[in-house]
């Protein structure tokens, strides 16, 4: 197997690692949050952000470092369209997660604190939750038309 290869296959596995760690955490962490027990919150809430620093985090610098590099050597152009295209959704889904990495951070400190004392959720969770998600829908469209983009390469505009 030649060096291309070697790095497409790590750009591959790489991607799906991020998409799909990304996903299923955040299903995961979707559905908690609708269920009334803390312990399983808490739980959920501290494996999801194991998950991103753990997976995501690594695959998010692996990305861009290996995309770029194909790039390069397949003689692409950063301003070919489709390339193009997906570097500008990949910095959308990373401004989106960005700060969801945040958020995830406060409402794992909050679930664990609230467990700990016997009190309620504050209302900053609910806040935290919503902002989440909200953050949480543009990222995954974005980074499933990057999928589409990678696949595809059309010609978007010329």
């Amino acid at each position: 197997m030649n060096l291309y290869l070697l790095v497409k296959t790590l750009h591959i596995v790489s991607s799906v690692l991020l998409v799909g760690t990304g996903f299923g955490s955040a299903f995961y962490l979707f559905f908690t949050n609708r269920a009334p027990s803390l312990e399983a919150r808490a739980v959920v809430a501290r494996l999801v952000v194991r998950a991103d620093l753990w997976f995501t985090t690594p695959a998010v610098i692996v990305q861009p470092l290996s995309g770029l590099w194909l790039a390069h050597t397949a003689g692409w152009p950063l301003s070919t369209p489709w390339l193009l295209a997906s570097v500008l959704l990949y910095a959308v889904a990373g401004a989106c997660w960005l700060p969801v990495l945040w958020l995830q951070l406060k409402m794992a400190r909050e679930v664990e604190a609230a467990l700990a004392s016997g009190r309620a959720l504050s209302a900053h969770y609910a806040r935290w939750q919503r902002a989440w998600e909200s953050l949480g829908y543009p990222a995954f469209v974005a980074m499933l038309a990057v999928f589409f983009l990678m696949v595809n390469k059309p010609a978007l505009w010329a």
